[in-house]
């Protein structure tokens, strides 16, 4: 049984109208969430029941990724199936009920939010008359709309061809048809599928190269960073969780931050001073999603090495989502697969956003929820009112710098230039002026603020 939720009523009303018979508008589209009855996700390390999502929650993650590429929406159905047929997931009676809804609303594509086959997609084409996108190409298609720079173009571009090597089957009618031998033999030649494949495989090992040739691009000014050795702290989490909000409030940039799915997609990095002075990069990254193609983790290696390279991750997870649960699993999973164990308290840290959208009773049960023995509490914060950012900071600087130490240093004339110093990287507590000119400063300051003063002052003695 389908439960099928209206486009609103501007779409509603565009139906009326046969296409061609006004301006060209955004292309419309049908889109469908099966749910599988008997269909369990294990996880393939520990073969351990997941997270299941409710069929709400798919439902409107699957409308949200289908308007990130502004489709309109004529028609979206949850679809219970109880029984996938292998040649169209769905039974041929929902088949055809979906092509009659296609053919009444115009609708140029539809997106079915599961992984089809190459033989499931074909057969569905056929059978509805419209392109068909799956999960796994949905997505592709909203990167490639996303990506700015060249690295991530490349490897939007490398995951599409991955995905359509298996599938060139679909809609080609030429396919069988046999090129000539070269040469004075002649022969049977090879078939166009093959020459297709061919030229897909020569594409990909180029693009590979070309992606190499950015990767030691990226190691370089790695390299360069490590010698003015600020930590690095990467900010991760499910898409649209608020990492980009975030970003800004800690580094006042003003980074793309919309309330869409994969609104983020280049990595950026912005350095920060934190409240006593310690100096660090935060890195924006690539929001991660359940069923994230194995093409695009493999083709985003490289900008996800900004995680795996990062001295502190922030898990972000958006708390008010009645799925957060289940995202942050899919997070740690992709985590995993990157080589970073996200149960580390001393690397990762669990950021709790948007708990300005939580009431008080909701919000004093999570964090209570929260609370485990064996690991460090998540941080509660609203990046957009601001609440509980002076905190995040102060944990991300005691992670990165050590603990507050209290300590009282005496400056001689000679040593003057270090003050403003001490002001800017430590908390000034006393300051008194000695009869001989030089001056006791009591303040508080970080474990790697206090071995840099004794430095500091060690260098200007021995001058």
């Amino acid at each position: 049984m389908a439960r099928e939720k209206d486009a609103d009523a501007t779409v509603r009303g565009k139906q009326a109208h046969h296409p061609g018979t006004e301006a060209k508008g955004p292309t419309r589209a049908v889109v469908i969430v099966p749910v599988l009855t008997r269909h369990q996700r294990n996880d393939d390390e520990t073969n351990r029941p997941r997270l299941m999502r409710s069929a709400d929650a798919r439902h409107d993650e699957a409308v949200g990724l289908a308007r990130a590429i502004n489709l309109d929406l004529v028609h979206t159905a949850v679809v219970t199936v109880n029984d996938p047929r292998p040649a169209t997931l769905l039974g041929s009676g929902k088949v055809a009920e979906f092509a009659e809804i296609v053919k009444e609303g115009h609708a140029e594509v539809v997106v079915v939010d599961h992984p089809l086959t190459p033989v499931q997609q074909r057969n569905l084409e056929k059978e509805l008359n419209a392109k068909v996108l799956d999960r796994t190409g949905l997505i592709l298609e909203i990167f490639g709309e996303r990506a700015r720079t060249k690295e991530g173009t490349l490897q939007v571009e490398l995951a599409h061809l991955n995905y359509q090597k298996g599938r060139l089957v679909r809609s080609w009618t030429h396919l069988e048809r046999q090129r000539g031998g070269a040469g004075f033999l002649g022969g049977p030649g090879e078939t166009q599928i093959e020459s297709d494949r061919r030229q897909l495989q020569e594409k990909i090992i180029k693009l590979k190269q070309e992606l190499e040739t950015v990767r030691r691009t990226r190691d370089l000014h790695r390299a360069k960073r490590r010698k003015v050795p600020f930590p690095v702290v990467a900010i991760v989490g499910y898409t649209n969780a608020g990492k980009s909000t975030l970003f800004n409030r800690l580094t006042g940039a003003d980074v793309l931050a919309q309330d869409m799915l994969f609104a983020t997609l280049d990595p950026t990095l912005r350095r920060v001073r934190l409240p006593h002075g310690t100096p660090i990069i935060l890195s924006d990254t690539v929001g991660f999603i359940s069923d994230l193609p194995t093409h695009l983790i493999a083709a985003f290696r490289a900008t996800l090495e900004e995680v795996v390279e990062a001295d502190l991750v922030l898990h972000l997870r958006d708390i008010s989502d009645p799925d957060t649960a289940a995202q942050a699993e899919d997070v740690e999973r992709i985590l995993a697969d990157l080589g970073v164990d996200a149960g580390d308290a001393k690397r990762v840290i669990e950021v709790w956003n948007k708990i300005d959208r939580l009431d008080e009773g909701n919000r004093t049960r999570l964090l209570a929820d929260g609370a485990d023995a064996s690991k460090a509490p998540p941080i509660a914060v609203s990046a957009v009112t601001g609440e509980g950012i002076d905190a995040l900071k102060a944990i991300i600087e005691t992670r990165m710098a050590g603990e507050l130490e209290d300590m009282t240093v005496t400056i001689e004339p000679a040593q003057f230039g270090l003050v403003d110093w001490l002001y800017r990287n430590g908390d000034v507590v006393s300051r008194s002026d000695n009869d001989d000119g030089s001056a006791t400063i009591s303040l508080k300051a970080t474990q790697s603020a206090r071995e840099e003063i004794e430095s500091r002052l060690r260098r200007k003695n021995n001058g």
